[in-house]
């Protein structure tokens, strides 16, 4: 993970979002401390979000959902 001060994270913004596309995490420091971080955007289903409670059984009366495609979207 790269380590960057605020003052280098303002003037090279746009070059560390294309480092965080390409996978990179980095972390923002003021005055020797984390105080944020950049991390790639994961996308996650719905069905991944609540596998856990699918998962503990009689607890919850939940289903999950059959996965399918996404709808296509139609312009006009």
């Amino acid at each position: 993970m790269r380590r960057v001060q605020v003052v280098e994270a303002k003037s090279k913004f746009l070059e560390l979002l294309a480092a965080v596309e390409a996978g990179e995490t980095i972390a923002i420091m003021r005055r020797g401390r984390v105080v944020a971080r950049l991390v790639p955007d994961v996308p996650r289903s719905a069905a991944d979000v609540f596998r856990p409670l699918w998962l503990q059984g009689d607890d919850i009366d939940l289903a999950p959902p059959a996965d399918s495609p996404p709808d296509s979207v139609v312009t006009s």
